[in-house]
């Protein structure tokens, strides 16, 4: 069946200026680093994807390694684009992709070098079927490669218009500083950077939003339920089927102590009291700092997305309940 947008769309989404640059950002964004690969159910990431643009979800998060398989989620993706996001709704999209992690075998698939940034970059073009992607992210910070090559490769890039902002992922405090000075020096201008972040990771409160804010860069955490932690899912223990049910998980049994699910439930107990999930009050929790642009989501189902968007219905919060949401997190509650 042929796909035709929402035409109220734009209706309810908040929407918050990137840094300060002239391009805004729904305040929900939707990754695609898991249920989007080729060994996921096609159709439904393609009406997760619908779904998501008809609430007025208009930013896409990508990589190139991600899947599994890695690239599918980008094949995937452009496949989606050419059913149903022909002609000029391609410009009511921002899309982005990243390159930073092992890739394809050898010394020229993997961390920072121009070399590797930039094939990657027209790999990731050629998967989606597209000229050029919005953002282009350096994922990680290489060690081995100057930064002074790593932001050139980025500057390169959008001199050749195959991007037209790029950001940064992964970086600290320092680093970001440094990497932006280069850029500035280029010529090109750092757009935004996508930390992860979540109650239980905090480690950007420490200075890196703080050197967003001065220079003027946007932020899109992600992570932000700590790989389902902060979800409803947790709340008796390790459910059969979970990310930490599997030894090769991004989310470790041994994340998931007594102590943890102790805070979750407290946690979830408050989420009731103001109307919300769990998973919802942790995302309006994010989005309360003013640095935040949007805070970055993946979903499994329509009904998981619709759910998280349902957030944006309650985004504030008390002094009381940031207090006690403090008290939780550091063991007074």
């Amino acid at each position: 069946m042929q796909y035709t947008p929402a035409t109220d769309r734009y209706d309810a989404m908040m929407y918050n200026r990137c840094g300060k640059s002239g391009l805004q950002l729904p305040a929900i964004s939707l990754g695609l680093w898991h249920n989007f690969g080729s060994i996921d159910n096609y159709e439904n990431g393609r009406s997760i994807i619908r779904r998501a643009f008809d609430k007025g979800i208009t930013h896409f998060d990508l990589a190139n390694n991600y899947g599994p398989v890695p690239g599918s989620a980008e094949e995937n993706f452009g496949r989606i684009l050419r059913q149903d996001f022909t002609g000029h709704l391609r410009d009511e999209l921002v899309i982005s992709t990243k390159a930073g992690y092992l890739m394809w075998p050898g010394p020229y698939g993997d961390k920072g070098s121009r070399k590797y940034l930039i094939s990657s970059l027209d790999q990731s073009l050629r998967r989606m079927g597209l000229e050029y992607v919005d953002i282009f992210y350096s994922h990680r910070p290489d060690p081995e490669t100057p930064i002074a090559e790593t932001m050139g490769a980025l500057h390169s890039i959008v001199q050749q218009g195959k991007a037209l902002y790029v950001g940064l992922s992964n970086y600290t405090a320092e680093q970001t500083k440094e990497a932006v000075a280069v850029l500035k020096s280029l010529g090109t201008t750092c757009l935004i950077h996508q930390p992860k972040y979540s109650m239980f990771e905090r480690w950007v409160e420490n200075g890196l939003l703080d050197v967003l804010e001065t220079n003027g860069i946007g932020c899109i955490p992600f992570s932000p339920l700590a790989q389902g932690l902060l979800t409803d899912r947790y709340l008796n223990g390790i459910p059969a089927g979970s990310r930490a049910s599997k030894p090769s998980g991004f989310l470790q049994e041994n994340e998931v102590s007594g102590e943890k699910i102790a805070k979750i439930r407290q946690l979830n107990s408050l989420a009731q009291e103001r109307g919300q999930s769990l998973a919802q009050m942790a995302l309006a929790w994010i989005l309360k700092d003013k640095r935040i642009t949007t805070v970055l989501i993946g979903a499994s189902s329509v009904a998981q997305l619709d759910n998280n968007l349902d957030t944006l219905k309650n985004v504030s919060f008390t002094s009381a309940e940031l207090e006690k949401i403090e008290n939780i997190l550091h063991g007074r509650g």
